[in-house]
């Protein structure tokens, strides 16, 4: 099965009070997994990252899901470069976070990619990264 994920790191006032937010959908864009984690104190580009990787974390411990291809979508420019290889991971705490993406994708059973897209566009995750915040869950 071919999973679109939509996935959102929240911080206010970078640092701040962070959360994630992530959206499973199937290829017919039926949702099929909702996650949203408050994660404390943190920046924004730790957030996103965080968020990426509890997806990759998901994605390949739910068995009955059988992935077969995972197309996370994201309004992080930064984090999408620096995982595709365009852009060098200069922050030597995301070089942490950067190198546990790297190792979950090389153990993953499924193809994946990722894609930038403008923020408008991922509003549902972006809701619940402002929920976790919210709700400090």
């Amino acid at each position: 099965m071919k999973l679109l994920a939509f996935t959102d790191g929240a911080s206010r006032n970078n640092p701040g009070e962070a959360g994630i937010g992530i959206v499973l959908k199937d290829e017919n864009g039926v949702t099929v997994a909702e996650i949203k984690k408050y994660l404390g104190i943190t920046t924004n580009n730790v957030a996103e990252y965080t968020a990426l990787i509890r997806c990759l974390e998901f994605v390949t411990a739910s068995e009955g899901m059988h992935c077969s291809s995972l197309v996370v979508h994201t309004d992080s420019e930064l984090m999408a470069r620096q995982v595709e290889g365009r852009y060098k991971v200069k922050d030597a705490g995301l070089k942490i976070l950067h190198a546990q993406v790297k190792n979950l994708l090389n153990s993953a059973q499924f193809e994946f990619s990722i894609r930038h897209i403008p923020r408008a566009l991922n509003t549902e995750a972006d809701e619940l990264a402002n929920q976790a915040i919210d709700s400090k869950e």
